[in-house]
This record gives structure tokens, sequence and C-alpha cells, in this order.
């Protein structure tokens, strides 16, 4: 592994954690400048605020040195950890996180844009609920509406109908899919406790939590290590859906992406049913 200005030794109040194979050098460069904004906002009202933000390079990464010597002027400390090959999404971020020494850490996709207020909304939110361990944002997508990743717990049926079934076929499924994605209760406005899967595009963890569940279980390559992850922390502290925290997400479905991450899904859902329960429909 090769780790350049990496803040060893540190202890600060966030620490994030990105992993990319191959990544869209636009998507990432845009991730990581909203990422500097959000965390010059927090500095703005809490000026001994730190923040070190963790590159995983799982193969194929683009030169970022630019987005890296931005994010050191906006006082981020940065590292990036490479040479160890595609060991998959979950293993990568645990790459970083056995080395957080931080407060908070944030998993964090390399499709996302944070609202430049994400970060001093969740930290606020995380000051007035010392029960919470693990918080799920507003995320919207590129035309301003909400994505619905917040999940109940689902099933085979549920998984196949909103991941592989054409558009014109999941309109009769719609009324199972909106109880599925929590249509009924997640909106711009309401705070909602404990739901019982979140997105790993954005988890904002305290790390205390984060490192007493031994981050994700990386028998996963790709898919649910974030369904496993979210129905781990409830057995440790409170999940929250927090509204007043806002990220757009660019990513698409397993579907959409080929054959090959079709496969990696199903092995992945294969392994969550066998772990936490299988429920057909």
């Amino acid at each position: 592994m090769n780790a350049t200005s990496a803040p060893n030794g540190v202890t600060h109040g966030l620490s994030v954690s990105v992993v990319v194979y191959r990544p869209d050098s636009a998507l990432l460069a845009r991730t990581m400048a909203s990422l500097a904004a959000a965390c010059a906002a927090v500095r703005a009202k809490h000026p001994d605020f730190a923040a070190s933000f963790c590159l995983v390079d799982n193969g194929g990464l683009p030169d970022v040195s630019a987005e890296l010597a931005a994010l050191r002027e906006h006082g981020v400390a940065n590292s990036v950890v490479s040479g160890h090959g595609n060991v998959g999404y979950g293993r990568g971020h645990n790459l970083a996180i056995q080395h957080a020494e931080s407060r908070y850490h944030l998993v964090l996709n390399p499709d996302i844009d944070l609202d430049e207020h994400a970060l001093v909304a969740a930290l606020d939110f995380f000051a007035e609920h010392p029960d919470v361990g693990l918080l799920s944002p507003c995320i919207g997508d590129d035309e301003g509406q909400i994505q619905y990743l917040c999940r109940r717990y689902p099933t085979v049926l549920d998984l196949f109908v909103r991941g592989f079934l054409p558009a014109s076929v999941r309109r009769l499924f719609a009324r199972r899919l909106a109880r599925y994605e929590m249509r009924d209760l997640i909106n711009e406005r309401d705070v909602v406790w404990d739901p019982p899967i979140v997105s790993g595009c954005f988890m904002l963890f305290r790390t205390d939590v984060l490192k007493q569940l031994a981050g994700f279980d990386d028998r996963y390559f790709l898919y649910f290590e974030d369904y496993d992850l979210s129905l781990r922390t409830h057995d440790t502290a409170r999940i929250a859906y927090a509204p007043s925290v806002r990220v757009m997400h660019h990513g698409g479905g397993a579907a959409r992406k080929g054959h090959a991450h079709i496969r990696m899904f199903s092995a992945s859902a294969f392994k969550f049913f066998n772990r936490f329960g299988w429920k057909w429909v």
C-alpha cells in the first residue's frame, strides 16, 4: 500500500472514506469539491474542526492531485491508499475505517454531491441526539426528486421487481415497491427514526459505533454490504433519517450496469438472505 499526506496519529472531528474502481473522473472531482465546501462550512462555524479524507484506489484511479490539493487548501488532510487491487467496496472502506481516529466517519460514494451545509446539519443533529450512531441524509437525484433509498427488509420478489423488470411492468407493483422504499414515511421534512436499512452511498457514523461493528462484512464484494451493516447497527445504536442533511446522488441500478453487476448483485443477495433470513414474497 502506498499513502500520501496521511493524517497518522491525528485525532480529529471527521474522517471520510471513498472507494473507487475506474471512477468517472468528473463525478469524483465534483464529490471531492463538494466535500471541501461542506468541510469549510463546518470550519466557519467551528474553527477548530479538523477533517481527513482517505481515497481508496481499487484500480484505475485518474490523476486527482489537483482535487487533493484543493482539499488540503480547505484544511482537509488526505491520503490515497493503493496497491491492494480490487478488493471490493466494503473491504476497501475497511482499509480506511481501521485507521480512523475521528469522532465521526463518513462512508461516501464517488458519485455524491454534498450540499454546502450538509455536514453542519449532520453534526448539529448528532449533538442533539447522542443516542444516534448512524445518520442517513435526504438523497436527491439529478432532477431534484427524492431518491427513496431507505428500505424495509426486502423480499426476493421486491429485489427482482425493482432491479430487473422494465418500468412498464414495475408499475403493476407500485404499491409493493412504495412500501419497501418507505415512501409512506420518507420526505423532505420529517425525521424518521430507525429505518431498517439505509443506503451505503452516504453513511455517517459515530466512529466508535462503526469500529464496534468492525466496519463492513468483507464477504460481500459489492452490493448488500450496506444492508448488512445497517441491520447490525440496530443492535448497537439508533439510526436516523435526517432530511436537513441533503446530498445529490448520481448512481444507477445493478441491472443497468451489465451482466457482471447482475451476477455480483445476485451473489451478494444470496449471502444476505442466508445470514438474515429468506423472505420470498
